[in-house]
């Protein structure tokens, strides 16, 4: 478990993930799981190897990075994850937060649960206007 999460019942995401706006709250160096939608993946020709991933949530952005013998390991959530949940160390340099990877997760299967719906007002059709 991450040194730093949130009590369970504030918000509706994975397990121990904190929000990216709370991030700035953990110490540096901490182990925390961060959890979101991708926006970004760069892997530039120049950081021999190393991905960037930028996650977004309801609070923010998340920049991540990936080393390449991590992304070995996790190459398929890394390349075809449209939601990921990221366990792994803060590190502040220069202002500028990262989470460096550890473990990562594809969690793009709760994107689907959104879309499933327990309402069952389709079923009924819509009164009728008096008239037509």
């Amino acid at each position: 478990m991450p040194d730093f999460a949130p009590r369970p019942d504030d918000w509706p995401r994975p397990p121990a993930c904190i929000p990216h706006g709370m991030l700035d709250r953990a110490p540096n160096g901490a182990r925390v799981a961060v959890a979101g939608l991708v926006l970004v993946r760069q892997r530039p020709g120049t950081a021999h190897g190393v991905i960037f991933i930028t996650l977004e949530d309801e609070t923010g952005t998340c920049n991540v990075i990936v080393w390449k013998a991590l992304y070995e390991t996790f190459r398929r959530a890394v390349i075809a994850g449209r939601c990921l949940r990221v366990t792994g160390r803060l590190q502040r340099e220069g202002g500028v937060t990262h989470v460096i990877a550890e473990v990562i997760e594809d969690i793009s299967w709760m994107l689907d649960d959104l879309l499933r719906t327990e309402d069952t007002s389709a079923a009924d059709p819509a009164p009728v206007a008096a008239g037509r």
